[in-house]
């Protein structure tokens, strides 16, 4: 019965949202509450980071069906390096697991073009060939771009665009168009809606400059457990929000 009442206030919700013409073309997720997650129920953090991949997994799957043509996951923030090591190589164990040959054949098979977005020059040559790899074997996909924050910060992505602007541009006048240019997510357009799982109500140094103009939308629940009708609810507050603007 739960689970009849659960389909049906998904199906509800699918119904109200306008699909034909208001859609978020860029959706970022801060994926929080891993940890949290897991400690609730007396698992090691690790088994929340686990977690927290399938439903990334899962919610790459969700905008791909439901026509969101972006996709901004917070995946490695630059403060993620201040954790105890071995939560840090599991991390970067679980991004080495995501993109092999499996999965990339799941993102060509569903036209999923994938990016990545920050500093990857310091995670160790495997994982950064790995995500070379498959850049590369996703490149020709038309589909939904997915974009994986990983070692990105919104201060350092900022600071880095004004050291190759002064290298670039000495004494020029300079536009935010311009600026935008240089920063990490030059190929991707600024967020329409940013989501936060957990409960927790910040940036977190995430998108700085890109989210000045960005919708906003919170959930108590923890990463794992975000689901479909989450999703369905942020969109179509999204929508109410642009409605009334």
């Amino acid at each position: 019965m739960e689970w009849f009442g659960l389909n049906r206030t998904k199906a509800n919700l699918k119904r109200k949202i306008d699909w034909s013409s208001r859609l978020p073309k860029h959706i970022a997720i801060m994926m929080d509450g891993n940890g949290r997650w897991a400690k609730r129920r007396g698992f090691p953090r690790s088994a929340g980071h686990y977690a927290g991949m399938q439903t990334m997994r899962q919610t790459i799957s969700m905008c791909n069906d439901n026509g969101i043509e972006s996709l901004t996951l917070y995946a490695f923030s630059t403060e993620n390096w201040k954790r105890p090591k071995d939560e840090v190589d599991y991390i970067i164990s679980l991004v080495n697991e995501f993109v092999q040959d499996t999965n990339v054949r799941e993102l060509n098979k569903n036209n999923i073009k994938v990016f990545f977005i920050g500093d990857i020059s310091k995670f160790p040559e495997e994982t950064q060939e790995a995500m070379c790899k498959v850049v590369d074997q996703t490149e020709e996909n038309t589909g939904l771009k997915v974009y994986f924050a990983m070692n990105y910060g919104g201060k350092s992505d900022i600071i880095q665009s004004v050291i190759s602007i002064l290298k670039t541009k000495k004494g020029e006048e300079i536009t935010e168009e311009e600026f935008e240019q240089f920063l990490y997510t030059v190929q991707n357009p600024n967020p329409d809606l940013l989501i936060r799982t957990s409960g927790e109500k910040r940036l977190s140094n995430f998108l700085l400059w890109q989210s000045a103009h960005t919708e906003l939308w919170f959930t108590d629940e923890m990463w794992p457990d975000f689901n479909e009708l989450l999703l369905y609810q942020s969109i179509l507050d999204f929508q109410i929000r642009k409605k009334r603007a």
